[in-house]
């Protein structure tokens, strides 16, 4: 379902842009029966612009349309991105003093678990290089917190340069997906992405491809194994790209107990005014948040599998059970991965018979089933 119409979106844009957008707006979106979807309680939303590298123009703009998106939508919306010394020759930030909250908001878990998300707007810290001795965008008290916030079930999404900073700190670029880091991009060109999996709320609006201008980043890793990728560039449809067959561009998983969701779009200013790229972004804020759900809520066959290790070394499930369990999973993702994803929804109550019959303990066994729901509405909603 399309949750920005033409007239939310305009009016939360404002209406010296309200006719150009309604001139663009997607296929669908004009609907009368379209409606908002807005989360049944009010939540509040961070958006991180703080920058101590390179800063992109678009950080202004991403924020007021993330402010927008939140009054259209049910949210408020507080910043932190103060201006800072440089990290590098790229100079000082300005920030946004005007918008900025007056001290860190990062103190500790406590005080972030206000926040049902945490958007990182390309915060480039200049720490690509791996030189330990750079500050990084969080200090060790910052991160420390922002971590206990993420295991607490806290949200994240993270846009363009969000992959940009804390190159030197791992649990980041595990929490942003797979440990993938931004190594470096072309020039800004127009490029198709390939709509993977249009079962998440930042996806089922787009076709099964998606022609766009922007910045195109190429990362150290594909973080495919341990996410699930929603839209992958196809390389040949542009020059510049690095990574071969398996680009992916944006993604989403269950870290830590936190949903994370990011996009390598959003480079250009131009994007933030875009409807098609607004209500990716939304769906991904909304996701983090938990304020809406979809496509089995991006649990993944690792996510399940390193679940089930997890649980034998602690002792819940039994070398036994897990081989049996493990088994039937694989045969279900070998189906998946041949593209016969009805035939892997089938083979998932196989893996839910063997949870019941194998593991004794009630709790972890409602745990385990429920993941493997997951995964069958996820395999049962693509086409």
């Amino acid at each position: 379902m399309n949750r920005l119409t033409r007239t939310s979106l305009a009016a939360a844009l404002g209406g010296v842009l309200a006719l150009p957008l309604l001139a663009s707006v997607p296929a669908g979106a004009a609907d009368d029966d379209a409606a908002e979807v807005a989360a049944d309680e009010p939540y509040e939303v961070l958006v991180v612009g703080k920058t101590l590298g390179f800063r992109h123009s678009s950080i202004d703009e991403a924020t007021t349309a993330i402010m927008a998106l939140g009054d259209a939508n049910g949210f408020t919306v507080d910043v932190w991105d103060p201006p800072t010394e440089g990290n590098s020759f790229w100079g000082d930030s300005p920030g946004q003093p005007e918008r900025t909250l007056p001290s860190t908001p990062f103190t500790s878990a406590e005080d972030l678990e206000q926040y049902a998300t945490v958007v990182f707007v390309s915060t480039v810290d200049g720490t690509n290089n791996m030189n330990p001795a750079l500050r990084t965008l969080l200090d060790e008290s910052e991160l420390e917190a922002f971590q206990e916030y993420i295991r607490d079930g806290g949200g994240y999404a993270g846009i363009h340069a969000a992959t940009d900073t804390m190159h030197t700190i791992p649990w980041y670029s595990e929490l942003t997906g797979g440990g993938a880091r931004f190594v470096g991009h072309p020039r800004n060109q127009d490029a198709v992405q390939i709509v993977e999996d249009q079962t998440h709320p930042s996806t089922d609006h787009l076709g099964d491809t998606w022609d766009r201008y922007d910045e195109w980043y190429n990362f150290n890793v594909s973080p495919r194994p341990a996410v699930r990728v929603l839209t992958s560039l196809d390389e040949t449809t542009y020059n510049g790209g690095s990574m071969g067959a398996d680009h992916p561009l944006s993604w989403c998983h269950n870290f830590e107990g936190a949903r994370s969701w990011y996009t390598g779009a959003g480079h250009t200013e131009a994007s933030f005014v875009e409807p098609a790229f607004l209500e990716h972004l939304l769906g991904g804020i909304e996701w983090t948040a938990g304020a809406v759900d979809g496509g089995g809520n991006c649990v993944t066959w690792y996510e399940v599998n390193t679940l089930i290790d997890d649980l034998v070394d602690d002792g819940s499930v039994s070398d036994k059970a897990a081989d049996r369990i493990t088994k039937q999973l694989d045969k279900a993702q070998a189906k998946a991965d041949a593209g016969d994803h009805t035939a892997a929804a089938g083979k998932l109550n196989a893996v839910s018979a063997q949870v019941r019959a194998h593991v004794k303990d009630d709790a972890t066994a409602d745990l385990l089933r429920g993941k493997v729901a997951d995964l069958q509405e996820w395999q049962a909603a693509i086409d």
